[in-house]
């Protein structure tokens, strides 16, 4: 397997054409089936390509914390060509803002009657400027201008930021819409696991730092009180619908935040509340930075050796 995965054709560029070419070429026949003339056949196609890219997004979301979590080939695959995969994504968002275009443009009555509205406008528009500053900055010619903490502050901020668009639509559908589709779960699913992830492989690799400078591990009652809080998250998670109300109703609890709606991307933030409570619930499991002098019995215990995968950074 380990062959496999280093093949040629599987890596890099070759790899960035076996996929974005055969995706072209799905979208073009699916094209043909609809009549461009028509305004809502458009709005079929920007789902249709949302539906090609979100798998990717959520691919490279994910990259960094699989070699953490699950050392294999497939995972160091995955986080070898995760600049290639992102490529991909903004292949396939290429043509949704293609479709968003000629919709806009051609048939601007209908866009502004039926699809339009400001936050879903600013929220996109960000995206797109997140995207193209990131593609820019992915080869020698962009990245030079900027230094390795800005690129990492840039690439960090506009995946997270592109992630969340399609998971909170996607949240939004399964708790808060009636008859969602199978691949409305699917995808907010699929979504939350890839998060889910990088929030356990930062607290493996916190963990294993503490413990590599000789400081104490968390207490009894912090990984009580982490392990009740991700399990709180977790079944949150699950059950969207029914705390959404109570949810909303703290959250837009006065005049200002609820104009926070308008204009505030994501805002007021429902579908991202378990995963940050998961992520509490971490940091907490794994304890806070002590001095072992403090504590001798600790101080003397040994340092294990971290695994070569757990020194991968994102």
């Amino acid at each position: 397997m380990s062959t496999v995965f280093k093949a040629r054709y599987l890596n890099g560029w070759p790899l960035f054409w076996l996929i974005t070419v055969p995706m072209h070429l799905f979208m073009v026949t699916a094209m043909l089936g609809y009549d461009l003339s028509d305004p809502a056949d458009i709005s079929h196609m920007i789902s249709y390509s949302v539906r090609w890219s979100v798998p990717f997004i959520y691919l490279v979301v994910a990259a960094s914390a699989l070699p953490v979590l699950f050392p294999s080939e497939l995972s160091r695959w995955c986080l070898r060509n995760r600049r290639y995969i992102g490529l991909v994504f903004a292949s396939a968002m290429a043509w949704q803002g293609l479709f968003i275009f000629m919709t806009s443009s051609l048939h601007s009555e209908y866009y502004y009657d039926e699809v339009y509205l400001l936050r879903n406008e600013l929220e996109g528009s960000s995206g797109y400027l997140f995207l193209g500053a990131m593609i820019l900055t992915s080869f020698q010619f962009g990245r030079q201008h900027l230094s390795r903490a800005q690129w990492k502050v840039l690439h960090r901020s506009g995946v997270y930021f592109l992630w969340a668009y399609p998971f909170a639509v996607y949240w939004w559908n399964v708790f808060y819409y009636d008859n969602p589709e199978f691949i409305d779960h699917a995808f907010y699913w699929a979504g939350f696991l890839a998060f889910a992830a990088r929030i356990a492989a930062w607290g493996k690799r916190r963990a294993l730092t503490f413990e590599q400078h000789g400081t104490t591990m968390a207490s009894t009652l912090e990984r009580s009180a982490g392990m009740m809080m991700i399990g709180f998250g977790l079944a949150a998670s699950a059950t969207g619908g029914s705390w959404l109300e109570t949810a909303d109703s703290v959250l837009m609890s006065t005049p200002f935040l609820e104009s926070l709606e308008l204009w505030l991307p994501f805002w007021p933030f429902e579908p991202f509340l378990p995963l940050l409570m998961i992520g509490l619930g971490t940091w907490v499991l794994t304890g806070t930075l002590r001095d072992p002098a403090k504590n001798p019995q600790e101080g003397l215990r040994r340092t294990p050796s971290a695994p070569e995968s757990a020194t991968l950074q994102d």
